[in-house]
């Protein structure tokens, strides 16, 4: 007997917390404003879930920086130049702050090609630069970059056509080396490079002058891994040598980068340029070396990029806050907006007080409102 006594104590208090009345179907009253405005709600509230959902899928760059305790390693240097000299008359190499020297001849291609482009690839090329332009200006194209590369995409130069009847007047360099993880040099000048004990030259007094043509096509140039859809600054850059001796400067800044995305997962280096050139004239006081000069150096921060999604508890909140709250405000509105009808109209309803006409003794119809009423006559 005491258990079901506690067992009805128990559900009576379980009813007391109940937080959704049952009101009889006899109380409730709709009208065809309700149901308008229900409707509306409705639909609100399905356009904004579905837009919700939308953005549930919508994905974002997360940046994180760090100091880059990797000191040890090799930097892989991605290179594919064209310049409008004959390979035999060129030598590429690097040289770094350690005095270390690198052939690029042992790693490197030097192929015989045509410098002009072929329609199919000066497309490619006005593409290209395109983008580049772009970028420039909107920085956020390059999260959908990031989010966008896969392995295997054909974003490099279409293959080259060129016409076996003319005979090639320029070289294409193209390969990668490893180099040493400092600042360095990279460089592409009149003849081939000889090693000594203080440096290195370049063996070019029996190469005329008239020769020199420095004007080039960098169809890409990356840092470290190699990925299939990240266009990198100088890619595409082409500069015409007005004078034989002419020497063009990249001063590049290496960023190294970690990239995590649902696609791919690289460690990569992202960079920026400043480029400069000038023609070489002893006379005038301008002096160097003719020739291509990358110079590089190397960030001490490391940048890890992520790509973030929304989680799907944080979705399934912002979802219910969205029927809710459409839910409530529109009830409120309703109820607000027919409290102002209701002191608008005075609670009167039509035919309650219309005035009665009454007859007069002479047979006229007076239009104005009796003072008896009927309810006064006995």
């Amino acid at each position: 007997m005491m258990r079901r006594l506690n067992r009805k104590k128990a559900l009576h208090l379980v009813q007391e917390l109940d937080g959704f009345p049952k009101v009889p179907q006899s109380y409730v009253e709709t009208t065809a404003s309700g149901g308008t405005v229900s409707l509306i709600a409705f639909t609100t509230m399905a356009v904004l879930a579905i837009l919700e959902f939308f953005v549930y899928q919508h994905t974002w760059m997360k940046y994180e920086y760090e100091v880059d305790k990797d000191f040890s390693s090799k930097l892989r240097l991605n290179i594919d130049i064209t310049v409008a000299m004959r390979c035999q008359y060129i030598g590429a190499d690097v040289l770094d702050l350690a005095e270390t020297m690198v052939a690029a001849s042992d790693d490197l291609t030097y192929e015989p090609v045509n410098f002009d482009l072929s329609p199919l690839q000066r497309i490619w090329q006005r593409t290209l630069l395109h983008i580049q332009s772009r970028l420039r200006e909107e920085h956020s194209l390059q999260d959908v970059l990031f989010k966008s590369v896969f392995k295997g995409a054909p974003t490099s130069l279409p293959p080259r056509e060129d016409n076996p009847s003319q005979p090639p007047n320029a070289c294409r360099i193209h390969g990668h080396l490893y180099v040493n993880k400092v600042a360095g040099n990279f460089h592409i000048t009149v003849g081939k490079a000889i090693p000594h004990p203080r440096g290195h030259a370049h063996l070019a007094a029996l190469i005329s002058h008239d020769t020199y043509n420095f004007s080039h096509r960098v169809d890409h140039l990356s840092f470290g891994e190699e990925i299939p859809g990240i266009i990198n600054p100088l890619d595409g850059t082409e500069k015409i040598s007005i004078e034989h001796n002419h020497m063009f400067q990249y001063f590049i800044t290496i960023v190294p980068t970690k990239l995590k995305t649902y696609k791919i997962s690289a460690d990569t280096h992202q960079f920026s340029v400043t480029e400069q050139e000038r023609v070489i004239n002893h006379v005038t006081g301008s002096h160097g070396v003719s020739g291509i000069f990358m110079k590089y150096d190397i960030s001490s921060l490391m940048v890890t990029v992520t790509e973030q999604h929304m989680p799907f508890w944080q979705f399934l909140v912002r979802l219910c806050g969205i029927i809710g709250g459409i839910f409530s405000t529109t009830g409120m509105v309703h109820g607000l907006v027919g409290f102002l009808v209701d002191i608008v109209c005075c609670r009167f309803k039509l035919g309650t007080y219309k005035p009665k006409d009454v007859s007069l003794l002479d047979g006229h119809v007076n239009n104005h409102t009796a003072l008896i009423t009927e309810n006064n006559k006995h």
